[in-house]
C-alpha cells in the first residue's frame, strides 16, 4: 500500500502531472504586446517536475484495510520504476485550452500486523484478528486533466482567464499479499484491480507581467462536487523567466488535494511540493 500512495506520488513527481492537477507555467505570449503575433494565437508544450510530498490515507483495493500515508518527496523516489509530467497549453484569440497529463508506474512494499479480521482478494480464506499481512503493490497510475475557456481580461500586463473542465483518474495495482497467523500459517496470493473516475472542475488563471522577460502565474481549481470524488482542488503559483523567443524556465510550488471514496477504493490524498519546468513556445 506504500506503493499506492508512491504510484500518485511520484506520478507527481513527474519526470506529471497531479492535478492534475493542472499546472500552467509561461505565457510568454502574454508577455508581449499581442501585436507581435498577427495571427493572435500560441501553443507551448512544457514537461516538467514536481518535487512533490504525500499525506492521506489510501487502499489499493477493495476490502483491504485503508493506512494513513505521509512521505517525503525522497520517500518517493526510492520506489519510482517511471514517471512523466507534461502540461500543452494554447490560445486563439480570447479562447484558451489546457491539458496536463500524469503517467506514473511504481513499486513498493507495506507490511501491517496486527489486523482486524478481514478478507484479502484471491487467499481464498478470511484473515483472522491479529494476523499480519505483508503486501508488495505495482501501480500504474494515470491523471489527465483537460480544461477549455475564455480570458475574460486581456491586457500586455495582466490577464485572467474562467476556464472549466473535467480530471480523469486511472489507477491500476498489482498487489502479492502474504498473511501470517498460527490458524492459517502463511498464505500468499496475488491480486489485480483497476479503478477510475472522472471529476467535473471550474478555475481560473491570472497572469502578471513584471518586466520584459519576468512574469508571475497563479492558477487554481476547485471540483469533484460527489459526480466523482467528493472534492478535489488544486493550486499552482509559478516565477517565469524568459530565456529566448521560443524558450522559457519557472519554478514555483503545486497542491493537488481530492478525496476519492468509492465502492471499497480509498484515495484520499494531498500532494503538495515546488515545481519547475521548461517551456517550448511555437
Amino acid at each position: 500500500m506504500k506503493t499506492f500512495a508512491i504510484a500518485v506520488i511520484l506520478g507527481l513527481c513527474g519526470t506529471e502531472a497531479a492535478r492534475a492537477a493542472d499546472a500552467d507555467f509561461i505565457r510568454q505570449d502574454d508577455a508581449k504586446p499581442i501585436a507581435v503575433d498577427p495571427q493572435n494565437w500560441a501553443l507551448q508544450i512544457t514537461p516538467y517536475l514536481w518535487a512533490s510530498g504525500l499525506d492521506g490515507r489510501l487502499s489499493p483495493f477493495r476490502r483491504a484495510p485503508t493506512i494513513h500515508v505521509e512521505k517525503s518527496f525522497s520517500d518517493v523516489m526510492e520506489d519510482l520504476n517511471f514517471g512523466g509530467f507534461v502540461n500543452v497549453w494554447g490560445r486563439y484569440d480570447r479562447f484558451v485550452v489546457s491539458g496536463d497529463i500524469m503517467y506514473v508506474d511504481t513499486t513498493g512494499s507495506h507490511g501491517a500486523g496486527p489486523l482486524p479480521a478481514l478478507q484479502i482478494p484471491g487467499l481464498g480464506v478470511a484473515i483472522p484478528p491479529g494476523a499480519s499481512v505483508d503486501a508488495k503493490v505495482d501501480t500504474k497510475q494515470f491523471m489527465a486533466t483537460l480544461q477549455g475557456g475564455y480570458r475574460v481580461i486581456d491586457t500586455p500586463q495582466f490577464t485572467l482567464d474562467a476556464l472549466a473542465g473535467a480530471r480523469f483518474w486511472h489507477i491500476s495495482n498489482d498487489v502479492t499479499v502474504t498473511a501470517s497467523h498460527p490458524a492459517i500459517g502463511s498464505r500468499s496470493a496475488s491480486h489485480g484491480e483497476d479503478f477510475g473516475w472522472v471529476d467535473p472542475v471550474i478555475g481560473a488563471r491570472a497572469f502578471v507581467s513584471l518586466t520584459e522577460k519576468l512574469s508571475l502565474q497563479t492558477q487554481a481549481d476547485i471540483g469533484g462536487f460527489g459526480a466523482g470524488s467528493k472534492l478535489t482542488w488544486s493550486a499552482l503559483a509559478t516565477v517565469n523567466y524568459t530565456l529566448t523567443d521560443h524558450l522559457s524556465a519557472s519554478g514555483g510550488y503545486k497542491v493537488l488535494s481530492v478525496d476519492y471514496d468509492h465502492g471499497g477504493h480509498v484515495y484520499d490524498t494531498r500532494l503538495s511540493g515546488p515545481v519547475v519546468g521548461v517551456t517550448y513556445r511555437f
